[in-house]
């Protein structure tokens, strides 16, 4: 399998590494035979360093290290996608990527980026419970979140009938956020129903 990767003069490949659950791109390091087959072996991303000239596995000082899920390689043959589990941040900042800066200084986020940020909001609500959070008080009365769901899933519905574009996006994003909510408060996230997504495939 590993034959088919074609690495550089260096004896090196790049390798993109991404969240396996929310599609982030966390990082870009390079590995070369030893680090690619340490990364098959054991389920961890290695790399080789082209500063240092040694092998290293990601995460091993911090903690961090980022669980290997899928390795995939591009039509060309001479780069690697890692989609993982991180343990912690990806980038040596302690960012959470390590591509968190804008070259025109902007940091908006992008659709992609929506969901995985909300899970992360809603998580530090659930553990620090602010006085004042709508989020807190749904997660202290899980009944009412299921009623929410079913309210915003209506409204979306009416929407969708005979209301603006804008609103029918105004209201889908309320039945994502309550559905992200419902998902936390069962100790489950929305990676778990695209896995079933994906299980439903073919």
């Amino acid at each position: 399998m590993t034959d088919a990767v074609r690495f550089d003069d260096d004896g090196l490949v790049p390798c993109v590494l991404q969240d396996a659950s929310t599609g982030e791109v966390l990082t870009l390091a390079y590995m070369n035979a030893e680090a690619l087959r340490l990364t098959l072996e054991t389920r961890e991303v290695h790399f080789f360093s082209r500063s240092r000239r040694e092998l290293w596995r990601k995460g091993g000082t911090s903690g961090n290290v980022m669980r290997l899920r899928r390795l995939r390689y591009d039509c060309d043959e001479d780069a690697l996608l890692a989609l993982v589990d991180p343990a912690g941040p990806a980038c040596h900042t302690g960012e959470r990527t390590c591509f968190y800066r804008d070259l025109e200084g902007e940091r908006e986020l992008v659709p992609h980026e929506a969901l995985p940020e909300l899970e992360r909001t809603l998580a530090e609500r659930a553990s620090e419970r602010p006085e004042g959070s709508y989020t807190a008080e749904l997660l202290a009365d899980p009944a009412r979140i299921g009623d929410k769901v079913r309210e915003e899933a209506d409204e979306v519905a009416r929407a969708a009938a005979d209301e603006s574009d804008e609103r029918l996006a105004e209201e889908a994003a309320d039945v994502l956020y309550h559905l992200e909510v419902l998902m936390l408060s069962r100790d489950q996230s929305l990676a778990a129903a695209l896995e079933v997504l994906n299980g439903r495939r073919g």
